[in-house]
């Protein structure tokens, strides 16, 4: 008698134990992929769902967004520059099917060829591209990948390029093609306000001449400008057009004069 109950309160708490067994709760963000005795049957949740013991299984997959670290890369540039390169990639599951039957782990996947793409695309562009046009880029390899990984089921949405390491002997090169790019603005700037200069002068000469007394009264506001400040010598020329008629005076009055 003693036997019999103790075998049928084993038997029920085996019974309570499946049952328990067989109630799944998943979160908002999860789904259930289910298996039926191996096959594919269909995806549940979110939500309270029910698996058969032993006939079927279920696998969660989390449709939150993954923030993925991809690590620093060895990239030669097209200009055969060695940098290293790392970035993120964001990605979230959009088909948990796909997901868990067409890759084995779709993480582990997603973060290889996100290394191998970062590698190839940033090869075929020029270290000043990297440096000077890393949305275009990131916009690059968001593609490629997207393209890839949607038969797995996965949605690329964004990848930023986080630095680009370069070597110091480099950097003192683009230090000095800096300096030199500065330089030659600073000349084209000056010769390019010489030019602006001497053309306005031009102008300005060609006014005066017109009139005749207007060189002279130029000539006088000059002198006026500079006597305003009496610390200075002031020695100027007098033009031979004021000289020459007090010139011919004298020779008048006093003809012994040359």
């Amino acid at each position: 008698m003693l036997a019999n109950f103790g075998f049928f309160s084993t038997l029920v708490i085996i019974l309570i134990a499946v049952l328990f067994s067989a109630f799944r709760i998943l979160r908002e963000y999860e789904r259930g992929v289910i298996f039926l005795l191996g096959r594919f049957q269909n995806v549940k949740g979110p939500g309270l769902i029910i698996i058969i013991p032993g006939i079927q299984k279920m696998v969660r997959v989390d449709l939150r967004t993954v923030v993925m670290d991809v690590p620093s890369q060895d990239v030669i540039s097209r200009d055969n520059v060695s940098v290293k390169v790392n970035a993120v990639v964001y990605f979230r599951v959009v088909d948990p099917q796909k997901s868990i039957i067409q890759v084995e782990n779709f993480l582990a996947a997603t973060s290889q060829f996100a290394q191998t793409t970062l590698r190839s695309v940033l090869g075929k562009h020029e270290l000043d591209e990297m440096l000077a046009e890393r949305e275009k880029l990131n916009l690059d390899i968001q593609k490629v990948l997207d393209i890839q990984t949607d038969a797995w089921g996965i949605k690329v949405s964004n990848v930023e390029i986080k630095h680009v390491d370069i070597d110091e002997s480099m950097i003192r090169a683009i230090a000095r093609q800096a300096e030199a790019e500065r330089e030659r603005r600073a000349k084209v700037i000056h010769a390019e306000g010489e030019l602006q200069a001497s053309d306005k002068l031009m102008q300005a000469a060609q006014i005066l001449s017109q009139q005749t007394g207007a060189m002279q009264l130029r000539y006088l506001q000059t002198l006026t400008n500079i006597a305003s400040d009496k610390s200075n010598t002031i020695i100027f020329p007098i033009p031979m057009d004021l000289v020459s008629p007090l010139m011919d005076v004298l020779k008048n009055r006093n003809p012994e004069v040359h």
